[in-house]
């Protein structure tokens, strides 16, 4: 980094603070002139693109995840505490695959795989919408399933 009033390259760190918003904030001094600036660090992440089942592109929207946990998890004892940190998972989740497209079914699947540990239920109500079942056959296959474990 260069100081902003003499262009050196030259200078100390002061002061260091994280900041809640993944951010570090530096207060350093320029050794050439003496003078004071802030820095601030911040953590470069990729934005996720979502290839939906037509071929159309949009961003990912953590959002959304959520409204879908709130409709599969209504009337069941799950908080919103836990539906956000699902939500969060599910990102992490899909950050973890370190490619910039994913494709929607991806997102289903991580949804599907960790509510399956959280609710039951939920996750029957999820897997109806996410999986279209059409037949109440279908409604019984994933219930064998639940189950089995």
């Amino acid at each position: 980094m260069r100081c902003p009033y003499c262009n050196s390259e030259e200078s100390k760190t002061l002061e260091t603070r994280d900041s809640p918003e993944n951010t570090t904030r530096r207060r350093k001094e320029c050794i050439k002139c003496g003078k004071r600036y802030t820095t601030y660090e911040y953590l470069e992440t990729i934005e996720l693109m979502v290839r939906k089942k037509d071929g159309q592109l949009q961003r990912f929207d953590v959002n959304k995840v959520i409204r879908g946990l709130q409709k599969a998890c209504e009337k069941r004892p799950v908080t919103m505490n836990q539906i956000n940190e699902l939500a969060e998972l599910v990102r992490q989740d899909l950050m973890l695959k370190g490619t910039q497209e994913i494709a929607s079914r991806d997102i289903g699947d991580s949804i599907m795989a960790r509510l399956k540990k959280v609710d039951r239920i939920a996750y029957i109500r999820f897997a109806s919408v996410y999986k279209q079942f059409e037949e109440p056959e279908d409604f019984r296959r994933y219930l064998s399933e639940v189950k089995k474990q």
